[in-house]
């Protein structure tokens, strides 16, 4: 519909209508093998009034900001959680307050994660026409394998067998460790266990006996395989009662099954299945344990189910047992449910998909119009939406089912129409509530896969997606990993009607979205309640739960693929598909232990049991986390305090990385200060060391400088190049002398170290006369007497050549190497 809005954020001129890359110039935004099939420029998230480029890809509805550049996350929505999408939108054209006002036209697309947005289009463009139609083929794929996750494959997250992680768990459960760890899936079903109660069986190894039933089941002891066959035909889709949890201290059991087949009158009975049930009331120490039969359904469902051939226990026919009914309606009374809901949020929240402020809808500034006749309205809205009512009723029951089996020790046999929705509900929510190792990031794995996944919730069918329905249309690759034969649709679950399409190997969209209903996501509200309830019991946040949701509804990862574990085989999922608990793991372990999936307040000693709520503390609210994140934002992020907390652990893990890291600067410091006194010892060893060397080369100075003395030299030590012999007498008189220095070099510096000069002087006697002689001889002559000179007798007249008449070795003295640092002053 065409109509009037504003365009205030949007330049037309800029607008590039074809874009020329493959990508369409998105690659930064796109995952992996992820493609752009249609694009749509300027337009328009009426939500906020945000301008941009919004683009249809084989995996969601990405929206742009033409502003920032960015993403927007409430444009942004898979292909596989959008419920449904319209072009026929009529809002209040006072919606918007602007004198610019052009003619729009407006695509309206309502998620299952509980958004509702609307898109307007540039006028007279068919761009809203290019994205409708792209959504139309890839919102509703004919075939599994046309779904994103199969185009992308494991990537990094590879999914490991999801046989042997059940059987695992079922160890665990029997407190058992099996003696060989299989390897595959054929070895995980050759193998037996048990103990003195309830034993492993193989029965379903090839889903003969049960389509939606896992292949392996966790029977009492003393039922043989060949009582299973015959209890089986007297339940709907021979869903015969298994046990799902146990308490190996007490031996009391939480087993799950679907409807007896006992027929209009309620009289018909089976003796087998009668035995079964029996079995699974083990022998306590003084009596037999009491039984109770718990059935989901309203009374008055039951009893018309008996008209189709189902119904209800009669308590009569079960030894000591009760049969109890909790009330819950049926799959479509809940998408009805959610549906109001829904509108009432986008109505009231504080931004609707119309961009209208809730304080402004019905005229006037005040809430809910100004008057309270219309506020009280609104709050009613909530309660006839009936939301609330159906949590609490799924909370009440699990927490009466949980309270039986820990403070009586009984076992509870708990089962609805099909046994496949309801009661996963129930049996999971009170193993939960019973088991704090489900409690956990790896217990709530395991739970899921066995009770949701293993036990054959319709996943496909309950998300509106297809599924496999017959293996020739199957891809080569993917029927070559099957290791099943054809697959039909369970009895049970086929439905007809007109227009619906009957072509094998595909589910229209119409078939799928008639038995949609949000059964997982009940569930997982539930579960949002007991967190808020028990802060300190759970491992996981409330963060957490909404990305796993998230995760389910994108259909990105293969593990929710289908309606049980033999298509997810047939299919070939596990290989073919990536995993979303490796999803999971990966994303917590980039973020450490601060990561927003762990709960701050965890404490596995303090709740280290059963959680057994009292039904006065079970009055649900709603859960803003999940159903206020689009329309109210702010009022979303959960409690103060938890916000509080988590900024206040943030803090302390950057100080405590700022402490790691003035440690490491520490530690990086004190190294080289070791490192430098080991230099300064070294230098201070060299420095005793030269000191010792020149004191002895000092010593060895002085005794030459008496022995050339002793020569009749006189030696004569100068600090600067003008050297003076020191005497005046050789100063006046013409003396012969012998003088060297010591090169500084070119480079040194003459203030710091001044050169060292040594003069070395000999007298002939010959120069002087008179008592000059004699002075100098007694001076210098060490061979002179008292009687006087003995000249040319005398023995100085032996070294006439090399000592008189200046004739000595003077290359003696060159040889020499003599340093200022020895003749230091003493």
């Amino acid at each position: 519909m065409d109509g009037a809005a504003t365009w205030d954020a949007l330049e037309w001129t800029q607008i590039d209508p074809v874009s020329r890359s493959p990508t369409h110039g998105m690659d930064e935004f796109l995952l992996e093998a992820e493609e752009v099939i249609v694009q749509g420029h300027g337009v328009v998230l009426l939500n906020t009034d945000e301008a941009g480029t919004l683009s249809v890809t084989n995996f969601r509805l990405l929206f742009v900001s033409q502003v920032n550049q960015g993403v927007i996350a409430l444009g942004t929505i898979p292909l596989t959680t959008i419920e449904k999408f319209t072009d026929d939108v009529k809002i209040p054209s006072a919606s918007r307050q602007s004198d610019k006002m052009q003619p729009r036209e407006l695509l309206q697309v309502v998620g299952k994660d509980m958004r509702i947005i609307i898109f307007g289009f540039r006028p007279r463009t068919i761009q809203r026409h290019a994205v409708v139609d792209a959504l139309w083929r890839y919102t509703k794929p004919a075939q599994l394998w046309d779904l994103y996750t199969f185009s992308c494959g494991p990537s990094k997250f590879n999914n490991t067998n999801p046989k042997l992680r059940l059987f695992e768990e079922y160890c665990r459960l029997l407190g058992k460790k099996p003696l060989h760890v299989p390897s595959n899936a054929i070895e995980v079903e050759r193998l037996t266990l048990s103990n003195d109660w309830w034993r492993i069986t193989a029965i379903n190894s090839s889903y003969s006996f049960c389509p939606t039933y896992p292949s392996m089941l966790i029977v009492p002891k003393g039922i043989s395989d060949e009582d299973l066959l015959q209890a089986s035909i007297f339940r709907s889709s021979k869903r015969l009662p298994v046990i799902s949890w146990t308490d190996s201290g007490t031996g009391a059991v939480l087993a799950r099954s679907s409807q007896p087949l006992v027929g209009l009158v309620m009289n018909l009975r089976n003796d087998a299945d009668e035995k079964l049930v029996a079995a699974l009331c083990t022998q306590t120490n003084r009596s037999r344990r009491k039984l109770y039969i718990v059935d989901a359904r309203p009374r008055k469902n039951a009893l018309a189910n008996g008209a189709k051939g189902g119904g209800s226990e009669s308590s009569s026919n079960y030894f000591q047992s009760e049969v109890f009914f909790l009330g819950i309606e049926n799959i479509h009374v809940m998408r009805e449910s959610l549906n109001r809901l829904r509108e009432y949020v986008d109505t009231h929240g504080t931004t609707s998909s119309d961009g209208m402020s809730s304080f402004l809808r019905t005229g006037g500034w005040t809430w809910g119009g100004g008057n309270l006749s219309s506020m009280s309205a609104s709050v009613a809205t909530l309660g006839v939406s009936g939301w609330l009512i159906h949590i609490q009723n799924v909370l009440v029951g699990s927490a009466w089912i949980a309270a039986r089996v820990a403070l009586e020790s009984a076992s509870v046999l708990v089962h609805c129409s099909d046994g496949w929705d309801r009661t996963t509900q129930l049996v999971s929510l009170a193993c939960l509530l019973l088991d704090p190792y489900y409690r956990t990031f790896k217990g709530f794995q395991a739970l899921v896969e066995k009770d949701w996944l293993a036990f054959g919730h319709p996943f496909s069918e309950r998300m509106g997606i297809p599924t496999v329905s017959d293996n020739s249309n199957m891809p080569s690759e993917l029927s070559r990993q099957s290791s099943i034969g054809n697959l039909s649709t369970s009895p049970m679950r086929s439905v007809s009607g007109p227009g619906l399409s009957s072509s094998p190997g595909s589910l229209s969209h119409a078939q799928a979205s008639n038995n949609s209903s949000p059964i997982l996501l009940q569930w997982v509200d539930c579960i949002s309640h007991l967190l808020r309830l028990y802060p300190c019991a759970f491992e996981f946040s409330s963060t957490f739960l909404v990305d796993f949701l998230d995760c389910v509804l994108s259909c990105r990862f293969g593990n929710f693929l289908c309606n049980s574990e033999k298509e997810r085989q047939q299919s070939g999922i596990a290989d073919a598909c990536g995993c979303l608990w490796m999803y999971l793991d990966d994303l917590r372990a980039s973020g450490g232990s601060l990561h927003v999936h762990y709960n701050l307040f965890y404490d596995p000693v303090k709740h280290d049991g059963p959680l057994l709520p009292p039904a006065a503390a079970l009055a649900p609210t709603i859960w803003p986390q999940f159903h206020l994140r689009w329309a109210c934002p702010l009022e979303s992020q959960g409690g103060e305090l938890e916000s509080q907390c988590r900024a206040m652990s943030n803090k302390y893990s950057e100080t405590l990385k700022e402490k790691e890291m003035a440690e490491n600067m520490a530690r990086d410091l004190k190294t080289k200060a070791e490192a430098l006194a080991k230099e300064l010892e070294k230098e201070r060893q060299a420095n005793h060391s030269a000191l010792a060397t020149a004191k002895r080369s000092r010593r060895e100075s002085l005794a030459i400088r008496r022995a050339i003395e002793s020569l009749g030299c006189k030696v004569h030590f100068s600090s600067n190049e003008n050297h003076d012999l020191g005497s005046t007498l050789f100063n006046k008189t013409e003396g012969l002398s012998y003088s060297f220095q010591r090169d500084s070099g070119a480079g040194s510096q003459r203030d710091e170290k001044a050169d060292l000069s040594v003069a070395i002087s000999a007298i002939e006697d010959s120069l002087f006369s008179g008592n000059s002689i004699s002075e100098v001889c007694e001076s210098v002559c060490p061979f002179r007497t008292r009687e006087g000179c003995n000249w040319p007798e005398a023995e100085c007249a032996q070294l006439g050549s090399q000592f008189i008449g200046l004739k000595a070795n003077f290359d003696a003295f060159d040889r020499l190497s003599i340093y200022d640092c020895y003749f230091k002053a003493e």
